[in-house]
């Protein structure tokens, strides 16, 4: 499958990639306090991927985006509770 680059969304890519390292990185960090930050930043991250899924036509991709967007908002709640 052929990934289509759009001129307004290109940048959005990288800044889903960096939030994604970002994420990772905070929470493979071990530090508890930092979790719900960590959780918050893979949010944001794939929340840019399912869109980029959903305009290039890869629907695996962007399935597979959405279930770890829900498994990052449990994370949030988890921590928060």
């Amino acid at each position: 499958m052929k990934i289509r680059y759009y001129r307004n969304i290109k940048g959005w890519r990288w800044l889903g990639f960096l939030l994604a390292m970002a994420s990772a990185y905070i929470l493979s960090s071990g530090n508890p306090d930092y979790q719900v930050m960590g959780w918050s930043v893979a949010c944001f991250s794939c929340s840019i991927w399912i869109y980029m899924g959903w305009k290039d036509g890869d629907t695996p991709r962007a399935l597979m985006e959405l279930f770890y967007l829900v498994l990052a908002i449990r994370g949030i709640v988890n921590w928060i509770q």
